[in-house]
């Protein structure tokens, strides 16, 4: 055993004189690199048949040397602080990774006397622990049938998935249902044309409201209810955009809802209201009222979004952007609430309204610091008009307001589409024009443009218009509004060309809305 530990220990100690071999080794060269008094010496000894030139490139070698270990001495220095700094990260993580997990046993702790408070109620409501009875296959609650207001420990009771309950959660639209228990439809003009239609509405406008509106502006606002759901009526204020769509809805003796867009509006609940968990009722807008009237109606119902880029359209109108893009018109539907009360309105289908066809939406837009711009996806299934001169007065003869009928309108709409499509020659142009603007801009039509505007230019056309015009003002607002979000100050070229371009293709003084705006255009960029 003694030889062993002499073994062991001479082995160990042998190793050992490495490491400190290493070390002594380490420090002598530490040392060695510092030695300044060394270099001076050296420096002596060599210097002193030095010209000029060795002068120069030795103080030259010198501060190189020096410089580099300065380099050397910082890139260490930054290191340190680097991983000082990540250490630093590395332990905030950890605290905040300990805070969420001491959260998450909140979170379950909260959950499970939840549950237990749930089982209370189930124990008061006479259900059984377990049943189900609360959460049903199709996502209805019994549970709230029983807090609706009434007698809280009376058991409820649930048929069909169908909570039975004497309380009642829309208290408008039970109103609505109500009403058109002894509702008479009016007598509709079903006689009048699409240019009666504007004719009048302009002399009503004009002798009962004192509202002055050019024909072109009366064509435009009904070649955009034929052709989308979604009008947008944009211009600098003062220029009757608020005013078209209330007088509107006067002259058809309809009265236009409207929506005033408040900055605070995030989500849908603000536009069409939101079940209060807390009364257990469905706080009703004037909005879903109007949606839910317009199922019973054959009336042209209109919708004001006033101020509509106050906040951010695709975020209170989102879904009404995806559901009125459905070319099902049956799939047009809202989900208001995830479950059925026995004493729900009557046209509410399993919790979901139905949007109408008889019903559109007219959002008015100012451009200015105080607005959000309005983005390509809601451009794009909209129908803008530019309200951009105040009207001018005019006499017309007192006109009274007319009963127009849903029916009738959209029939009329139908016979404009088969009466004046668009001519095969401008069709050629359009496509044309399209390949040019790919070419050029990287800029392309779409086909849900191309639809829109297949719809739109014959109503124009059958209102009074002219097709080249119809034509000319889709291009405008739809196509050419794109190329802002292209660096135009790198294109007023290409713009050039695209003017000279459509006066080849379209005839001169034809086209002039679209060639004004792009002029504009290259004197803004």
């Amino acid at each position: 055993m003694n030889e062993f530990l002499k073994w062991f220990f001479a082995f160990i100690s042998e190793m050992l004189k490495g490491y400190a071999d290493i070390v002594k080794g380490f420090g002598r060269g530490i040392k060695q690199i510092f030695n300044i008094k060394n270099y001076i010496n050296i420096f002596k000894e060599h210097s002193q048949d030095y010209s000029a030139l060795s002068w120069v490139l030795s103080i030259l070698a010198i501060i190189i040397v020096i410089a580099i270990y300065a380099l050397i001495f910082m890139m260490i220095i930054l290191g340190i602080r680097k991983y000082i700094r990540f250490r630093h990260s590395i332990v905030s993580n950890e605290d905040l990774l300990e805070e969420i997990s001491e959260l998450q046993r909140k979170v379950l702790k909260m959950t499970k006397e939840k549950d237990e408070i749930m089982a209370m109620k189930v124990a008061q409501m006479g259900l059984p622990a377990g049943s189900g009875a609360l959460s049903l296959a199709d996502g209805t609650m019994a549970a709230e049938g029983a807090e609706g207001g009434g007698d809280a420990a009376a058991p409820a009771v649930v048929e069909s998935g169908v909570v039975q309950t004497n309380e009642y959660r829309f208290s408008k639209l039970i109103e609505v249902d109500t009403f058109y228990k002894t509702y008479e439809p009016p007598a509709y003009d079903n006689e009048i044309d699409l240019p009666g239609i504007c004719e009048n509405f302009r002399n009503f406008a004009c002798s009962r409201m004192h509202l002055y509106y050019e024909p072109k502006i009366i064509w435009l606002f009904m070649a955009g209810m034929a052709s989308t759901k979604l009008i947008i009526l944009q211009g600098i204020s003062g220029t009757g955009k608020t005013s078209l769509p209330y007088s509107f809805g006067k002259f058809l003796q309809v009265d236009t809802t409207i929506a005033s867009v408040q900055p605070s509006w995030r989500d849908r609940t603000e536009l069409f209201g939101y079940f209060n968990e807390f009364t257990k009722n469905f706080n009703e807008t004037e909005v879903l009222k109007r949606i839910y009237s317009s199922g019973y109606n054959n009336d042209v119902n209109l919708i004001l979004l006033d101020e509509m880029n106050i906040a951010r359209v695709e975020y209170y109108f989102a879904e009404m952007l995806s559901i009125l893009e459905m070319p099902n018109a049956d799939e047009w539907e809202l989900d208001i609430v995830p479950n059925v009360w026995s004493t729900d309105p009557v046209k509410l289908d399993k919790g979901k309204i139905v949007i109408p066809q008889n019903i559109w939406y007219i959002g008015t837009a100012n451009n200015d610091d105080s607005t959000f711009a309005i983005s390509d996806k809601v451009y794009d299934r909209a129908q803008p008009i530019n309200l951009d001169t105040k009207g001018v007065a005019f006499d017309a003869p007192d006109t009274p307001p007319m009963n127009l009928g849903f029916d009738h309108l959209d029939k009329l709409f139908k016979e404009a589409f088969d009466k004046y499509p668009i001519s095969q020659e401008n069709l050629k142009k359009i496509q044309q024009l399209d390949l040019w603007v790919i070419e050029k801009l990287r800029v392309a039509f779409g086909n849900r443009i191309l639809k829109q505007m297949n719809l739109f230019v014959p109503v124009y056309v059958a209102c009074g218009g002219d097709e080249l015009d119809g034509i000319d003002y889709i291009l405008a607002t739809k196509i050419f509004r794109k190329f802002e979000s292209l660096n135009l100050a790198m294109l007023r070229e290409e713009l050039r060309e695209l003017c000279a371009y459509m006066t080849k293709t379209f005839g001169k003084n034809k086209m002039n809305e679209s060639i004004a705006y792009l002029e504009r255009l290259q004197k803004l960029f």
